[in-house]
C-alpha cells in the first residue's frame, strides 16, 4: 500500500508538489517525491510512476468537490467553526472563485479513470485505491497539539526571518512523527528541506513540499485509524474535507 500526498497548485500556471510514501505496516517512507509538477498530465504522471498499479490512498490539499457557484461549501463554513480559534478556517471554495473547471474535480475523475475512488470515508487498512480531500493546517493542529497553525506562508506583514522559523518548525514537526502511530521515517527528505536563506521560488518549492509531505502522512494515518482516527466535514453530495485527529481525543 502507498500514500500520496498532492499539494495542489489551483492554477496550472503554478508548480504543484507531490511525494509518495511506501507504507510498511505501521511505517511510512518517502518514496519519490517531486516538488515542480506542472500540469494535470504531469501530475497524474508522477502518480503513475510512485503507484504503478497497486493500491494507494491519494491525499489532495485542493477542493475536490465543489457544487455551489458562490458563497462557501458546508463543509468549509464546519471546518472554519471547529478551527477558528487556531486559525485553520478553510478558505470559501466556489464555482465563481476557481473557475469553470475546478483542478481538483479535474484531477479527481481522471483518478477516477485509473480506479480511485473518491469517497469521504476510508476504511481501516483496506487496500483499496482512493483519492480524499485534505487540509494541512487542521491537521497539524491536532497532529501535533497546536494551539495556533503555523505562520509560514507568505502574508503582508511576514517577514522572511519569520517564515524561514516557521517552516523549521514544520520540518521539526514532522521529524517528530518518527515516533508516532503509524510512523513517518522521512529523515532523507526532510534533510533537503531547509529554508534558511531562501527566498521565492526556491522557498515557495520548499514549503510546496513539506505540505505534500503533511499530506502523504495524513493519507497513511486515515488509513492506519480508520474513523478512529479521523474528523469529517461534509459529504460526497456537497464536498467534504477530512482531518486526521488522535484515536480518543475527540
Amino acid at each position: 500500500m502507498r500514500f500520496v500526498g498532492v499539494d495542489l497548485a489551483w492554477s496550472r500556471r503554478n508548480p504543484t508538489a507531490a511525494v509518495v510514501l511506501d507504507g510498511d505496516g505501521a511505517v511510512g517512507r518517502p518514496r519519490v517525491w517531486e516538488g515542480a509538477l506542472g500540469d494535470d498530465e504531469a501530475i497524474l504522471s508522477f502518480i503513475g510512476r510512485g503507484v504503478g498499479r497497486g493500491n494507494a490512498l491519494v491525499a489532495i490539499d485542493a477542493p475536490l468537490i465543489v457544487p455551489n457557484d458562490g458563497g462557501a461549501r458546508p463543509c468549509d463554513r464546519a471546518l472554519s467553526r471547529a478551527y477558528r480559534r487556531q486559525e485553520a478556517g478553510a478558505y470559501p471554495a466556489n464555482r465563481a472563485r476557481l473557475g469553470p473547471e475546478v483542478r481538483g474535480e479535474t484531477l479527481a475523475s481522471c483518478l477516477g479513470t485509473l480506479g480511485f475512488g473518491l469517497g469521504p470515508s476510508v476504511p481501516r487498512r483496506t487496500e483499496a485505491r482512493q483519492v480524499v480531500e485534505v487540509y494541512p493546517h487542521p491537521a497539524t493542529v491536532e497532529l501535533f497539539g497546536l494551539e495556533k497553525t503555523l505562520k509560514y506562508k507568505a502574508r503582508p506583514g511576514r517577514t522572511l526571518a519569520s517564515r524561514w522559523a516557521e517552516l523549521r518548525r514544520l520540518r521539526g514537526l514532522l521529524g517528530t512523527l518518527a515516533e508516532s502511530e503509524p510512523s513517518l521515517d522521512a529523515e532523507p527528505l526532510l534533510a533537503t528541506l531547509d529554508p534558511e536563506g531562501l527566498r521565492g521560488r526556491a522557498l515557495k518549492a520548499v514549503e510546496d513540499l513539506l505540505d505534500a509531505l503533511v499530506c502523504a502522512y495524513i493519507a497513511l494515518h486515515l488509513w492506519y485509524w480508520g474513523e478512529a482516527g479521523c474528523r469529517r466535514f461534509g459529504d460526497l453530495d456537497m464536498g467534504y474535507v477530512l482531518v486526521p485527529i488522535r484515536p480518543g481525543d475527540h
